[in-house]
């Protein structure tokens, strides 16, 4: 191919690469790495095998989509010595009404399919589950090509991807759905004014909360369930970090609220609602996770 028409057409499938890196693997910092090998390993080919190549699209998103599949394997390793509770790594989006943010991590599509619900559950997939799934079903990509990229047969995809349905129909229950703006900015307005009555008659009375220190910051090291157990936790996260500043942001393209100290990030908070309640928050607080909201 000529350059540089050439480069542009390798170049300009990152965008999709990294949309599909980031749904696998549930880390963006994870999903650049995985797309600059994937870039490098095309770059280490000769020019006349690059030339042999009849979609330069598909060739990437092979390659890119095998070696997520490594590392989903080597990452259920990496998780038993995690310390505590392990959330994918949450991206920053934008308001309905605001404008996109300067920051690697608006490279990423936000659709339900990054929601921190959905994340949390195509991690619960075994390796080939996820990646069949998210090929096909996500990406639309059919099930005769998603086997030549896993080396499986079809039918045997067409399995892994019934097994991964049936894992998402039964994560979540029939009422459950994307967080309410509203309720979250209840729950920061509740938050702010360490006002425990009111944060338990917005939580659900089965709610659970998971948080996520990585064991560099101080975070519940099991699920706290149950509405009361839940504020109480808030408004000691509020109490022993004073300062906190609670800001309104799209977590994983749903509302959420941000947490700032001294102009770092301290937290970030996902949400899922059924009704007006909230059943579900999972809060980041591993500084590693969140590196891409700095700004």
């Amino acid at each position: 191919m000529d350059e540089p028409d050439g480069l542009a057409a390798v170049m300009s499938e990152r965008r999709q690469l990294l949309n599909l890196a980031y749904r696998l693997l549930g880390s963006l910092a994870d999903a650049e790495d995985a797309v600059q090998e994937t870039y490098a390993r095309w770059y280490a080919m000769p020019r006349e095998r690059q030339d042999e190549v009849a979609s330069v699209g598909a060739w990437l998103t092979t390659v890119a989509s095998r070696i997520c599949l490594d590392q989903l394997g080597s990452a259920r390793a990496r998780r038993e010595r995690y310390v505590g509770e392990w959330i994918p790594e949450p991206v920053p989006g934008q308001w309905s009404q605001g404008r996109v943010p300067d920051d690697p991590a608006d490279r990423v599509t936000l659709d339900e399919t990054v929601s921190m619900a959905f994340l949390v559950v195509l991690d619960a997939m075994t390796p080939a589950e996820r990646v069949v799934f998210v090929l096909h079903d996500v990406f639309r990509y059919p099930f005769a090509e998603v086997a030549g990229i896993v080396g499986r047969s079809t039918e045997a995809c067409r399995q892994l991807a019934s097994s991964a349905r049936r894992r998402i129909r039964d994560s979540r229950p029939p009422a459950a759905a994307p967080a309410r703006a509203d309720l979250v900015r209840d729950f920061k307005l509740a938050w702010e004014a360490r006002d425990i009555a009111a944060l338990v008659d917005l939580l659900d009375p089965n709610a659970a909360m998971t948080a996520d220190g990585g064991g560099l910051v101080g975070a519940a090291l099991h699920p706290v369930e149950g509405a009361e157990a839940i504020a109480r936790y808030m408004l000691d996260l509020a109490r022993y970090a004073p300062g906190l500043e609670i800001l309104e942001r799209i977590v994983n393209g749903q509302p959420g609220l941000v947490a700032q100290r001294d102009g770092a990030v301290a937290a970030v908070a996902a949400f899922d609602t059924a009704a007006d309640r909230v059943t579900r928050i999972w809060v980041v607080r591993n500084p590693d996770k969140l590196r891409h909201w700095a700004a």
